[in-house]
Order: structure tokens, then sequence, then C-alpha cells
């Protein structure tokens, strides 16, 4: 595996990131985890195989999508309800007839991303949720249900709303009581919590609003004004914590084993492909051709997510394969976009060394 690991150290000194964490399982054996470069540079510190990440959009797939998951088992939610149906204040909208299925698979309609942050300024976390939900509700669509497919936060900021108006409880209490405890997974959380405020933490961006390099604390500005949990961002994690929770998707998909929480059946439907619109499936990405993050070998019939601070998975349905990168790209400045051509490549290596 030593040409991986060669990739990454050219990743170092070509500027790509400061620092990051690679794994790679095939069938359920992890045959490569290391550590590379710094988790922060000034003071320096180093990167650990434990050190813990703002995950950022990777919030999306592994505790929003995943909570829809499980209330829809539960037969507590189902693909097709409406928004106007489960959320009263959205029932005189433009978006009263908006899916769960379209906000999952970015054809909503919806804008891609606000600024929201920026009107939520000196406002406690739980006033500036209310503010926030106010302005969601507010936002008119730009495009027609199904017509294009457009990335965006805002349609994950409204399945959180959802998915607590379901739930009876805020979507990091749900997702944690109900899959990240059952699987043991301590090191998947919202907000770092007091007893692990010390331990490592990759350090994303030198913050001109907060006055500080941001360590421990969300990026991503509209999660930060409502107090950390988002369903758009929010999650932290180490780079073991993010496979142990897509190992079990991975083998409950092929049936491999009988998951406590999750249903082959769920997965097949959250892992298809939704719309000739665009490439995603529910809550996750597929290979979009010929530029795909996941590079030129990854079969059609996988799924993976980026996240904003350099964090990003494949799962290769086909070939029982999975990638974790975790990295600080954004640091210390978000201007660094050299990860957009180095997925590709470092995606290929690994392909060519594990799939010979």
């Amino acid at each position: 595996m030593k040409p991986i690991g060669q990739v990454m150290q050219n990743a170092l000194k070509d500027g790509v990131f400061p620092g990051g964490v690679l794994l790679a399982s095939k069938k359920g054996r992890v045959v490569f985890l290391e550590a590379f470069g710094h988790a922060r540079l000034t003071p320096e510190r180093p990167m650990t195989i434990d050190t813990v990440f703002d995950l950022a959009s990777l919030t999306k797939p592994l505790a929003t999508s995943v909570a829809a998951m499980i209330l829809i088992q539960e037969g507590k939610m189902d693909l097709d309800q409406t928004l106007g149906n489960t959320v009263r204040d959205f029932s005189d909208t433009d978006k009263k007839g908006l899916s769960v299925r379209q906000l999952l698979c970015h054809t909503s309609g919806l804008p891609d991303y606000q600024p929201y942050y920026e009107r939520l300024l000196n406002l406690s976390p739980d006033d500036a949720k209310t503010s926030l939900r106010k302005l969601l509700v507010a936002e008119p669509l730009i495009h027609k249900p199904w017509e294009i497919c457009l990335y965006s936060d805002l349609g994950f900021m409204i399945l959180e709303w959802l998915i607590e108006e379901v739930a009876g409880e805020g979507l990091d209490s749900f997702i944690g009581k109900d899959l990240y405890e059952p699987l043991g997974l301590k090191n998947l959380f919202f907000n770092p919590i007091p007893q692990i405020k010390n331990r490592s933490y990759a350090a994303t961006e030198d913050c001109p609003r907060r006055g500080k390099i941001l360590e421990g604390e969300v990026h991503d500005d509209n999660a930060y004004a409502v107090g950390g949990v988002a369903g758009h961002a929010g999650l932290f994690g180490t780079t073991r914590a993010v496979y142990t929770l897509l190992q079990e998707l991975l083998d409950t998909y092929l049936r491999k084993k009988n998951s406590a929480i999750f249903h082959p059946d769920t997965l097949q439907d959250f892992f298809k492909r939704q719309s000739d619109v665009g490439s995603w499936a529910l809550g996750f990405d597929t290979p979009s051709r010929p530029d795909s993050s996941s590079g030129k070998y990854f079969s059609d019939k996988s799924v993976g997510h980026l996240g904003f601070t350099g964090t990003s998975f494949w799962m290769d349905l086909n070939k029982d394969l999975i990638v974790v990168l975790l990295t600080n790209r954004v640091h210390p400045r978000r201007d660094n976009e050299k990860i957009k051509l180095f997925r590709p490549i470092l995606h290929d290596k690994i392909m060519e060394m594990m799939c010979k």
C-alpha cells in the first residue's frame, strides 16, 4: 500500500491540505488507515488516526439522512409525505407540497445557500434557530420541484425541522440515542462534549468574524449561529467512527448481517439515484461521469458525499469497498481548493491497488 501513502505525502508537499487521515476497506476489512501531516499548523500539532474532524456536510448523510431512514422504518415518516402536512408553518407556502424524497435528493427547487447567519448575529442559539426557521418558511422556491437538481443546504435545514417534529426531539438527541449509542459510536457527535474537549481536533479556518482559528467549534456559519446542531452541518467525528457507520450501512445493504437498526430494503431505496436531472440518491450522491470526485474506477453502484472542510467518503456497493478521507483543507484559509483535483487521483490509486 506504499503507493497510496505516497499520494498522500505528495498532497502535503503540494499544499492540498495541512493534514489528513485516510482509511480504505474491502469486504469489511480495513486495509489502510494512516494519518498524515498536521492537525494544526501554529502551534504545530501532528495529525493522528484519532483526530476529531468537523465533518461539515457529511452531517447530511451521516445524521440527517440516517435519521430519516430510522423514522421511515418505524412507520413514522414516509418518503412521499409532504412538508405542509408535517410542519404546520409551511402549510400556506409554496413549499407545502415538497416531499421528504425531494428534499433528500436535492430536487425541491430551493436555493443552494443563504447567509442567514448575517441576520442572526447577537441572538441566542434558541432565538437564532426560531428566526432561521422563519426565514426558511419565507424563502421562495427558485425552480419547480423535480425541474433541476440543485444541492441545497436549505433543504437539509428543513429536513432537520421535519425530523424534529416527527421524532418529538432534536436531531442530535434522536440520532445519538437511536443510532450512535447502540452502535457504540462515541466519536460521532454534535457540539464537542465536555469530557473530550481536550481531545485533538483538526483545526479549520482562521475565522476573522470569530477572531480565532476554529478548533472543536463548527466551521459552518449558519450551523454555528443556531448553536452547532443543524441538518446540513455540525457533526464531528473520527475517521474510524465514520467508517464504522458506513460499514454498518454497507453490510446491511449487502445482507451480510442483520442490523438491529437498518433494513436492507430501506437502504436499497436510499442508495438509488432518484431522477434523470441529477446524480443524487436519497441523502447520498452517486458518481457523476466523467468528473466524479470518486475517480474513474468506482462503479455506478457507488454512493458518497463531500464536506466543505475537506471531508469525504465513497462506498462501492458492488465491490464492497469503502474509502474515508478526512482532511483540514480549509486550515488556515478556505480558498485552498486543490482537493478538487486531488480526490479523483487518490481514489484511482486506491482502486488500482485494491482491485487488481
